[in-house]
């Protein structure tokens, strides 16, 4: 519709590319999520992202059920991985590279709670 393709012919085709299977929301959503986990988006993130795209809840949660049975769901090994691909080892960051770190987490869409545990020196403290 947004190139000027009349709303009904627009509908018509989506449709029939869904009874083909060429469009399925489910696969989209999935797809998209494992692509953003593998580029170092946090769960907040993707889910704002899936929603943007007029994603059911209910299709979101699939994506996320997925990321859980592949093993991509370890919010807090991801943070970890980030910082030390940006910054260093988290157990050797100084405060001023932890604040940074904990805003990159944040900008990525990682919850309080995972950046906090991703930021301590050690997975133990």
């Amino acid at each position: 519709m947004a190139r000027g393709i009349p709303e009904e012919e627009a509908l018509t085709a989506v449709e029939r590319m869904s009874e083909a299977g060429w469009q399925d929301d489910s696969r989209f959503a999935c797809s998209l999520a494992r692509t953003r986990v593998a580029a170092g988006y946090g769960p907040l993130w993707i889910r704002s992202e899936l929603a943007a795209h007029g994603l059911s809840s209910s299709v979101v949660e699939q994506a996320f059920i997925a990321l859980a049975e592949s093993g991509d769901d370890d919010w807090t090994a991801r943070a970890r991985d980030l910082i030390r691909r940006r910054h260093g080892p988290p157990g050797q960051l100084n405060l001023a590279l932890r604040r940074k770190a904990a805003d990159l987490l944040i900008r990525r869409g990682f919850g309080g709670e995972i950046v906090r545990a991703a930021i301590r020196s050690s997975p133990d403290d």
